[in-house]
């Protein structure tokens, strides 16, 4: 008599308390109405993970929690009252699901829902081997695009919304505080938009990088960041700001660099209030933004830069762990160092990813 067959369980990365992952069973429940299961391909960690990684989101985030939302894959099963998609279809996912009645959304501000449910925080994420969505949530990808390439959509995507809401326009002076992950796409989108774009950046590994992708770079520990720019404006200061290294200094800075009327786009999550010289507001008459999240079109936008390698993504990807050693990832990210974007390969079987 043959001996039955065993299949295996999908497995899921799963925060279970501070600093500590397990990799455990996922669900394999079939899709109902208007849902789609995927089978995530590749999952990015991005600062909101490593935030709860840490422990900081225990009010919000509840364990065992499934997280991650940078991904991208394959369709592999389509439910009921679904049109338009099929499995094998390569997508990404915009990980946001709203109520639609709110007055943010009913204003059309659909991606600062004041119930915002963001997937993979507030509901169980990408990091599994298989993971049910609305499929309202789909972003189509193009055959052919490597989907390791296409785990940068998002963090792509809050680039372009970013560039977007500080108004960049070609010809103008932009200054990028912060030269992590977003900061660099940040700097990226900007110069596709027509922009001059400087970097400003402390760690050597990430002004190097920066510096391979064409972008000059400034470190403000051994260099006089306002200085060199108001010798390469003329004195007249950046005509946009981009803070995206939530520490103090780096507002600092932002401000500082502006030329009047400039616009300081606040892209970093800064846990604590901030000193802000708003003396320099008033005398400059200058605009604060404030840019979180994005839309449908900015996800649009960031797989049209990513397949036509505007935004180069295997130069950002600094290396692939497999699911079973998530936590290694989140520890590599953590020490900071030679460091810049890891991706999770969900892909394996639990031997393989275990290996």
């Amino acid at each position: 008599m043959n001996a039955p067959i065993a299949v295996r369980a999908p497995l899921a990365v799963r925060y279970a308390g501070a600093r500590t992952l397990d990799v455990a069973p996922g669900s394999s429940e079939a899709p109902g109405p208007g849902e789609v299961q995927l089978a995530p391909e590749y999952v990015g960690i991005c600062g909101t993970d490593l935030h709860i990684f840490h422990g900081d989101m225990d009010a919000r985030v509840k364990t065992p929690a499934v997280i991650g939302h940078e991904m991208a894959g394959r369709v592999v099963q389509v439910g009921p009252e679904v049109e338009g998609w099929q499995p094998g279809d390569l997508v990404t996912v915009i990980p946001l699901r709203w109520d639609g009645t709110c007055p943010a959304c009913r204003k059309g501000h659909q991606h600062v829902c004041q119930q915002l449910d963001f997937i993979g925080i507030d509901s169980p994420g990408a990091m599994q081997q298989r993971w049910t969505v609305p499929a309202s949530t789909l972003v189509r990808l193009p055959e052919g695009m490597p989907l390791d390439h296409a785990a940068l959509v998002e963090p792509t995507a809050v680039a372009v919304h970013d560039v977007g809401r500080a108004g960049v326009q070609a010809g103008e002076r932009v200054v990028v505080v912060g030269g992590g992950p977003v900061g660099v796409l940040i700097a990226l989108v900007a110069r596709a938009q027509g922009a001059e774009v400087r970097v400003v950046e402390l760690s050597e590994h990430r002004r190097k990088l920066a510096a391979e992708l064409g972008l000059a770079v400034w470190n403000p520990a051994t260099e006089d960041v306002p200085e060199l720019v108001r010798q390469w404006t003329g004195d007249a200061g950046a005509d946009v700001a981009f803070e995206v290294s939530g520490a103090a200094n780096g507002v600092e800075t932002a401000i500082e660099v502006l030329a009047v009327r400039g616009r300081l786009c606040l892209v970093a999550i800064h846990p604590s209030p901030r000193v802000v010289n708003l003396h320099r507001f008033f005398w400059r008459e200058l605009t604060l933004v404030g840019a979180r999240l994005y839309d449908r079109g900015d996800f649009e936008r960031a797989v049209e830069l990513l397949a036509d390698a505007t935004i180069p993504a295997a130069a950002l990807i600094t290396g692939t762990v497999p699911l079973a050693r998530a936590q290694e990832a989140f520890e590599a990210l953590e020490a900071g160092g030679n460091v810049m974007k890891i991706l999770v390969d969900c892909t394996g079987t639990d031997e393989e990813s275990a290996a």
